[in-house]
């Protein structure tokens, strides 16, 4: 025993060694304690709980980006090497998981989703959230009807998760589909892109808004052929709608309980897919408390919100980075610019291909109001973070940051780009020059090919642009944007390497990256998306033990099967959080 101990001590202060140079100064600029990390990979004199051996390690770290076998104490990793010199750090309480030639990558994190497990759970779901599944317009009349014959007459009857593409009727649902489920119910189907809407005739009604009604700035009512309703109600000028009719209420204690099974059930889901960080777009900060606090929070929550919440944080004097390893205040929630990609609605600068009359999208906020915003929040302190689809919307969200960042100059400021579809040379040299971090879209090249012709090869050649970006040295994340998109980091990865969808379409082939590149926007870029990349994103002595086993390579097995790869094993701080 004297004599693995021995070795123990002289492993661990190898890489405790190189730790300053791995963490490097980014480490201590998002507040990692260096002394801290330094005694997490000394290991504090203690067995490790873990050791993983006999694994193909990608471990993120350039420094050292393979490796066979890791240790894992106190929830941190602490030494990353080869197989014998892991087992000789062994001790008697030590367990040993021998991944038998398995993939073992860094966990994944996804830096935008929108993570209702409340509508999974308890919503007519008209569509599938996490797969390509195409469905008729008589069933989603089906569960509707359904529904609103379990509903008071006047309250609305709700559907999620429509997606306009995946109809096997090969049409979109219209006025007179939803007409059939009730005249006696508004009725809303809510597309799962989050920017259009479709309503039945009573929920027109209702709201007053009829074919003579001037379309607002930044939406639109469309109309069909004969210059009638159709249904289909874009970004901002669903507003009416939400004024109107009555919704179903709950009990405080009902409120509460539905919040966190929520949370709960889609941390679940969250885990099975492999992933150990979320940046949460909004939701119940109350109920991602209690669910940790029961032991039921599988992943780990960068917090990200607006409205109200901001303003109180403002207020209070809280910036980002406030809170812990497992929940942290991250950016602002996306502060919408313009419309969706998915729904076609987002703004750009040349009208869309065979639309009449001309359409550019829809920008839903002026620039003096964005400016204004953008500087409060940057002066608090607070990561800036807008939703920007389109090169206008781009412009205008560059626009206000580089004039905040004139006002009150910030190293490391970090504003992220959510979306940040559709680019071009000047909007990323701007990027470059401010250090923004885009949050693209990942697993839409796989599941949304159905869309892209409505945009035409040439600008998908500037879409979803990972191959330009990363070659311009930017920190491009993944950002699902789940309900939007599936949240599946593999489905994302085989996506960004192939641009290839479900229909055996590829779109924009030069923005190909890849296996490894991928990874890394999966891990490393976003751990440096909310400034904690010293902390997470690659297995590295010192940090969090967050890690995926995968049950084939990524690296080795066709580029087309990726997505169709097992999540054998999710471990969140050394505790396991999936297991297949």
């Amino acid at each position: 025993m004297s004599h693995s101990g021995r070795h123990r001590r002289e492993f661990i202060s190898v890489t405790s060694a190189a730790l300053a140079g791995i963490a490097g100064a980014p480490a201590l600029a998002v507040g990692v304690d260096a002394a801290a990390i330094a005694q997490a990979a000394a290991g504090g004199g203690q067995d490790p709980d873990l050791i993983v051996v006999n694994a193909k390690v990608y471990t993120m770290n350039t420094r050292a980006p393979r490796a066979e076998a890791f240790a894992v104490t106190a929830g941190r990793f602490t030494a990353v090497g080869s197989s014998s010199d892991i087992k000789g750090l062994a001790g008697r309480t030590t367990q040993t998981f021998d991944a038998k030639g398995m993939t073992v990558v860094p966990g994944f994190i996804d830096c935008h989703i929108h993570a209702n497990g409340e509508v999974l759970l308890n919503e007519v779901l008209v569509g599938n959230p996490f797969e390509v599944e195409f469905v008729s317009i008589r069933s989603i009349i089906g569960k509707l009807r359904e529904r609103a014959q379990q509903t008071p007459a006047g309250t609305w009857v709700e559907g999620f998760f429509f997606d306009d593409t995946k109809v096997s009727d090969k049409r979109t649902l219209n006025i007179h589909d939803l007409d059939e489920v009730s005249k006696d119910h508004p009725v809303i189907v809510r597309h799962r892109g989050g920017h259009t809407y479709f309503y039945n005739s009573k929920a027109f009604e209702m709201a007053g808004i009829t074919r003579d009604t001037a379309n607002p700035m930044g939406g639109t009512y469309d109309k069909d052929a004969d210059g009638q309703l159709n249904g289909r109600v874009t970004d901002l000028a669903s507003a009416p709608f939400g004024k109107v009719g009555v919704r179903r209420t709950y009990t405080p204690a009902e409120a509460e309980a539905r919040a966190r099974d929520g949370i709960a059930h889609i941390s679940r889901q969250f885990a099975r897919y492999g992933l150990t960080g979320v940046h949460h777009q909004g939701g119940d900060l109350a109920a991602i408390q209690d669910v940790r606090a029961r032991g039921d929070l599988k992943h780990r929550v960068s917090f990200e919100t607006g409205g109200r919440v901001l303003d109180a944080l403002i207020a209070a004097g809280i910036q980002t980075g406030f809170g812990d390893e497992w929940i942290k205040f991250g950016a602002t929630s996306e502060h919408t610019v313009d419309g969706s990609f998915s729904e076609r609605t987002m703004a750009i600068s040349t009208p869309f291909p065979g639309v009449t009359p001309p359409y550019y999208g829809n920008i839903t906020e002026t620039q003096d109001t964005l400016n204004a915003w953008v500087e409060r929040v940057h002066r608090a302190g607070i990561q800036v973070n807008c939703h920007a689809n389109g090169d206008v919307a781009i412009d205008m969200y560059l626009t206000a940051m580089e004039r905040a960042l004139a006002v009150l100059p910030q190293a490391n400021a970090r504003p992220k780009i959510t979306h940040c579809t559709l680019v071009n040379p000047g909007l990323v040299r701007r990027m470059q020059a401010i250090g923004a971090v885009p949050a693209l879209f990942t697993t839409y090249a796989f599941y949304n090919p159905d869309k892209f012709a409505y945009y035409g090869e040439e600008m998908m050649k500037n879409c979803m642009a990972f191959r330009t970006l990363v070659d311009a040295g930017i920190y491009a994340c993944a950002g699902s944007d789940f309900s939007p998109g599936p949240f599946a980091p593999l489905m994302g990865i085989q996506g960004m390497v192939t641009r290839r969808g479900w229909d055996g379409k590829a779109w924009g082939e030069n923005q190909k990256i890849s296996v490894s590149e991928a990874l890394a926007v999966y891990t490393y870029n976003g751990a440096y998306a909310s400034r904690e990349e010293g902390l997470k994103g690659s297995i590295t002595p010192g940090k969090l033990a967050d890690y995926v086993v995968l049950g084939d390579d990524p690296h080795t097995v066709d580029v087309e099967k990726i997505k169709d790869i097992q999540i054998v094993r999710t471990v969140v701080g050394g505790d396991v959080s999936h297991q297949a």
